[in-house]
Order: C-alpha cells, then sequence, then structure tokens
C-alpha cells in the first residue's frame, strides 16, 4: 500500500472511534490527544497531520458525517477528497493534500458558500446544511450571515500579546524562524502568527516576552479604561493569561490577587508569572476577601465565541448547557461584586456569543444588585454596544467572540 493510501486507512480509523463521541463529548480534544499520543505508528509528522485532517472534519461536521456513515454503506472516499481540500496546506498536510485534491483550487476560500459548492460537486450533492447549530441564530442575531458565518467557521491564527519594549527582539526571532508575523492596527504589541509556529519553543516566550493570547481577549481589558496602581482581584483566573495582562497596565505599584478553584491552573499561572517577571505583583489565594479596586470575573462558560479553534464545541453545546452556565455566572457575579470597593469597578467577561450567558446575566444581577451601575467604556475598539456592554465579534478583528460588561459599585 503507498503512503497516502496508508495514511487514509489510519485517517478513517481514526474518524471511526471518534464518531461515537464528537456530539457528546465536551472533552473531546483531550480525547483526541489520547488517541493520537497512543498510537505507535504515528510520529510528530503525523500527528500533525491527523490532527488536523481531524479538526477539519469536526468543523465542517454537518457536510462530511452523512459521507462518512459507514452503516449506510457510503463509500468514504468523496469524504476523505473533501478534508484532504479544506484542511490547511502545511508540511504535513501538503503531500496528502495534492494527491486526493491536487486538481481543486490551491487552498479552500474562506467564504463558506464557495466551499459548499466545492465540496457539494465532490460529494455529488445540491445544497449542504448549515455549519453552525440551529439555535445560534436566536443568541446572538446575524451570526448566520456574512461575514460572521464565514468567520466563525475558518480557523483563527494564532494571537500573542508582546511585552512594548521587546517589540523588535520578538519580531526579529520571528523573521529568523520564517514565520509570518502580523501586528494588529487596533493594539499596539498584539502580533497574529500566520501558519504553524511553536511559540513556546522561542526565546522570547521562555523569557515572558511574549504571552499566547487572543486578540479579543487583549481588548476587554483594554476598553475597560483600567487606572495604574490598585489592587485587583482576578477571580476566574485559571492559568492567568488576563491576570498577566492586568499586571501590565497596573504597573509596578498595582497588585493582583488570583483566584480559580482549580489548583493545577494556579500553578501554571505562578510558573508564567515567573517566567515574565511579574511574580511580584501576583499572589493567587483560596479566600478573597477584599476590598478590592477592581475584581475581574472572566467567567466559565459554553465557549460559543471559540467555535474558531475549538469546533467541537458546536456539536456539544445546547439551550439547557446555556441555562446551566448562566446560572453559575450569576452566582459567581453575586459573590464575587461585593468584594469590590465603593467606587470601585466589576468587570465580567465571556468567551461567548449568547445573550444568555452575556447580557441577560448582566442585566439580572443589577436587578438584584441596586448598588451596580453602568461604568462606560475608555475604547470600545470593535466591541457591538449590547444594551451597555460590548460583543466582540469574531469577523470584527479575526480572532476569537468575547463579551463584556464595566460596572462600577455606587460611592
Amino acid at each position: 500500500m503507498s503512503r497516502i493510501g496508508s495514511q487514509r486507512r489510519v485517517l478513517r480509523e481514526l474518524l471511526v472511534r471518534l464518531q461515537p463521541h464528537w456530539r457528546l463529548d465536551a472533552a473531546l480534544p483531550a480525547r483526541i490527544e489520547r488517541l493520537l499520543g497512543g498510537d505507535r505508528r504515528l510520529g510528530s509528522r503525523d500527528r500533525r497531520l491527523y490532527r488536523e485532517l481531524i479538526y477539519t472534519t469536526l468543523r465542517h461536521l454537518p457536510w462530511l458525517e452523512p459521507m462518512l456513515d459507514s452503516a449506510s454503506g457510503a463509500d468514504p472516499a468523496p469524504a476523505e477528497r473533501a478534508i484532504a481540500w479544506l484542511a490547511a496546506d502545511t508540511p504535513a498536510t501538503h503531500a496528502f493534500r495534492a494527491e486526493l485534491a491536487g486538481d481543486l483550487p490551491a487552498e479552500a476560500p474562506g467564504s463558506v458558500a464557495a466551499r459548499a459548492a466545492i465540496v457539494a460537486a465532490i460529494a455529488g450533492l445540491g445544497r449542504l446544511p448549515s455549519l453552525l447549530p440551529e439555535w445560534i441564530e436566536s443568541e446572538c442575531p446575524g451570526i448566520g450571515d456574512s461575514p460572521d458565518y464565514d468567520a466563525l467557521n475558518s480557523r483563527s491564527p494564532l494571537w500573542l500579546r508582546l511585552r512594548p519594549n521587546d517589540r523588535a527582539a520578538v519580531l526579529g526571532e520571528f523573521a529568523a524562524r520564517g514565520w509570518n508575523a502580523v501586528e494588529s492596527p487596533l493594539l499596539p504589541g498584539a502580533v497574529s502568527i500566520r501558519g504553524e509556529a511553536d511559540v513556546e519553543s522561542t526565546e522570547a516566550y521562555q523569557t515572558g516576552r511574549v504571552e499566547i493570547q487572543d486578540l479579543g481577549s487583549q481588548l476587554i481589558l483594554q476598553s475597560v479604561g483600567i487606572e495604574s496602581g490598585g489592587t485587583w482581584l482576578d477571580a476566574c483566573a485559571g492559568a492567568g493569561g488576563k491576570s498577566l495582562q492586568l499586571a501590565c497596565i497596573l504597573g509596578p505599584k498595582g497588585r493582583i490577587e488570583a483566584h480559580d478553584i482549580r489548583p493545577a491552573a494556579l500553578r501554571e499561572l505562578a510558573l508564567r508569572a515567573e517566567r515574565a517577571g511579574l511574580s511580584q505583583r501576583i499572589r493567587t489565594t483560596a479566600s478573597p476577601e477584599g476590598p478590592y479596586d477592581g475584581v475581574l470575573v472572566d467567567a466559565p462558560c459554553s465557549g460559543s465565541g471559540t467555535w474558531r479553534r475549538s469546533p467541537h464545541l458546536k456539536w456539544v453545546t445546547t439551550p439547557a448547557l446555556l441555562n446551566a452556565c448562566a446560572t453559575r455566572q450569576l452566582a459567581l457575579l453575586e459573590r464575587f461584586g461585593p468584594l469590590v470597593r465603593r467606587g470601585g469597578r466589576l468587570v465580567y467577561s465571556t468567551c461567548s456569543l449568547c445573550r444568555s450567558e452575556n447580557e441577560e446575566v448582566v442585566r439580572r444581577f443589577i436587578s438584584g444588585n441596586a448598588s451596580f451601575e453602568p461604568a462606560g467604556w475608555a475604547r470600545e475598539f470593535t466591541g457591538e454596544r449590547r444594551e451597555s456592554a460590548l460583543l466582540f465579534r469574531p469577523s470584527a478583528h479575526d480572532g476569537d467572540g468575547f463579551f463584556a460588561a464595566s460596572l462600577r459599585r455606587r460611592g
């Protein structure tokens, strides 16, 4: 069997093993990594190939799933050809794409409609279904129209946050590696990498001069207009992307207490803070007490704004999950809001596009907490007004989608 023939066989095996889980398992990426890592046949280049082909399948699942239905006797060859063409052209995928889809346009277009026409022709079908679940339109009106629809169903570039004084050195290292680094016109120090790049192997990353952080995430704190100095609580800090950014905004006199229910995440945060030279400004806490000049509640959510890089979430998220997330998000605001000092700031954010988790949660919180009021924005960047809050759509800045509300506690 030829090398490409062997790769097609392995791909079919992997998809068959994943198929029972891809509409049920919110932790599918971990399952994929275990599957790839546990296969002794696969080297690092093989894993990059199959990872790209699998995520391409998940991104376009409504189109490809019927072609992969072995129970109905479907021939997998058209699906493999479509997957090959839809996949990114990288060193790992190039030969596979050339063999199976070399007669098609060299690169799949950004327009979903243009992609759909070619995939329909490959499959011998007419019209193809939407690449989004039906319920999302009621949660985020217009998301099914271009340019939002095209953006949400395409890959997001890798976004980085550079320390301002290190810009030249960092970009020089990237250029020496042949990486295509593009600076954002919206925010100084925000840089996207197009194509494959092992950022964590760079000197810039290992010495804390660059952090991996989506542009939409960076825009949230820059929109608020946070003054230097003061003490803030990052109430749902996770591994600390926003904690590190907030420490830079507050400056040398600022202090951050980082809280999370996951000890492993806080250990990772501590390592990142040490690497970035910010450990004196950030400390972790299991029991925040306050009062604080500001509290950031970057709440756990459905992740609908991250569907570009986590396409599996499109198929496991349901309205019932949104309701459960909203209940938890309101509880977090109720818990941490009182820790804001009078005159201080409460910032609520999610990586969700859904109004149930966003403006409706804020509305319910304000209705039950009369001491809080909308605080306004220093800059709105690409944010779309949602009542007094901002929604950062993926199409507006070529990143993930985010929501943010800025509230002030009355004096």
